[in-house]
């Protein structure tokens, strides 16, 4: 079977290392890939917002199975297209993508299946916003449509609020993703990520991560894409991950279904997670990044067969077996990162951070320049460490770490600190 992955990024280059475990590939494209995808798929130069010219490359191409990595993509329809065209392919159709796509659309649809999430108002005007943030002490503010990971403020002074309104509504940073705007109540506790597969009518957990979303240590500076992960979550007990599937995921796939949009793909949810209470801040419609990076490598099961068999809707008999260790994905960004950023540097290191056990270093924004690899994003490699426990995992990835250097790089020294904090 051949199989094209959507997307550039770390979270795609982790998608053609697990596919390439799996028996049943044969080869693999990866539209349009980077320097890491390269050394185990074909990059081919198409942007993943070119619906068209994608769908055309896998029918000339028989792809036997399409795996999309980004969400705007998935929200511009990618799936309807090719299904139109009888081509396999993993993750959600447009209308069912918009539980990422639109956050006013979320909160509605977790409303009607009686999810936990926090209280909210949904509002188009700017007047109208800044009279409900002059009743508040605090809060979050979020861009309505898609804003790259980037669209929320967490405020926690009137004067931030409406700051971030301004933002949004007055100055537009966002463009047209902020013409609608959600304001909702500040929740306190521990931000944990879930993600689970979903054929429209059942799901399959994976284990738990944690995100690191600021630039800098001690979750300090402006929100980014996600500067690291670990897995599993320390704050998720295994009776809490229970909770999570029968009071989240399950209402949402029904919900979801009942309005005529089944739900296919990844299902990611945030949470915030207070003792053993929990709420939903938001959900995606795809693998997250660097979450993927650091579950992925823990999959026993063919994850090939998995996506098939969620494509099929029968993922309720598919085996999806998970080992039991632990793994911490370290970012490295390019000085600048999440502002302006260089390009075009040259990074060293990479084959001697590879060769130490337990260690996978996924590119992300990079690219080949002959035989050496290049700065060419924001977020340029994930390095993973893995290890039978939290600790161990975060000792191997930043062992690797400190073996690779690029002018400017940065990173945060942390990741994983709760869960070290936790274990005492």
């Amino acid at each position: 079977m051949k199989i094209l992955i959507i997307g550039s990024g770390g979270r795609e280059h982790t998608l053609v290392w697990k596919l390439s475990q799996s028996k049943k590939v044969a080869k693999i494209y990866c539209a349009p890939g980077n320097a890491g995808t390269a050394s185990l798929a074909e990059n081919v130069d198409i942007s993943p917002d070119n619906i068209f010219a994608l769908g055309e490359f896998a029918q000339q191409n028989k792809i036997g199975l399409a795996v999309v990595g980004p969400e705007a993509p998935l929200v511009a329809g990618i799936v309807d297209e090719f299904q139109k065209r009888g081509l396999k392919i993993f993750g959600p159709s447009s209308a069912a993508a918009m539980l990422e796509g639109s956050k006013a659309f979320a909160k509605k649809v977790m409303q009607d299946a009686d999810v936990p999430t926090a209280e909210f108002h949904v509002i188009t005007q700017l007047d109208q916003a800044m009279e409900i943030v002059a009743g508040m002490k605090n809060g979050v503010v979020k861009a309505d449509g898609l804003a790259a990971g980037k669209g929320v403020f967490v405020c926690t002074k009137k004067e931030e609020l409406m700051g971030a309104v301004n933002k949004i509504m007055q100055e537009h940073v966002f463009g047209s993703a902020g013409s609608r705007i959600v304001i909702e109540a500040l929740l306190e506790g521990e931000e944990a990520s879930i993600l689970a597969f979903c054929d429209g009518n059942s799901v399959k957990m994976m284990p738990s991560s944690q995100d690191h979303k600021r630039i800098f240590d001690n979750d300090k500076g402006p929100n980014t894409g996600g500067m690291g992960a670990y897995s599993p979550a320390s704050v998720v007990t295994k009776e809490l991950e229970k909770r999570i599937e029968t009071e989240v995921m399950l209402p949402v796939v029904n919900e979801m279904a009942r309005r005529g949009t089944p739900y296919v793909g990844v299902l990611y949810a945030g949470l915030m997670i207070k003792g053993n209470d929990f709420k939903v801040l938001e959900f995606n419609c795809r693998f997250g990044d660097p979450e993927c990076q650091a579950v992925l490598p823990m999959l026993e099961s063919d994850l090939a067969d998995i996506m098939l068999s969620c494509i099929e809707g029968r993922l309720d008999k598919q085996e999806v077996k998970w080992n039991s260790n632990a793994a911490t994905c370290v970012v490295l960004a390019a000085a600048g990162y999440p502002e302006k950023y260089n390009r075009g540097d040259e990074i060293k290191g990479l084959e001697n951070a590879a060769n130490l056990k337990n260690v996978i270093v996924f590119h992300a924004g990079t690219k080949a320049a002959g035989s050496k690899a290049l700065t060419n994003g924001g977020r340029v490699l994930g390095v993973t460490g893995i290890g039978k426990t939290i600790a161990e995992s975060i000792k191997n990835s930043y062992a690797a770490v400190a073996l690779i250097s690029f002018k400017g790089m940065q990173y945060r020294k942390d990741i994983g600190k709760r869960a070290l904090d936790r274990a005492g």
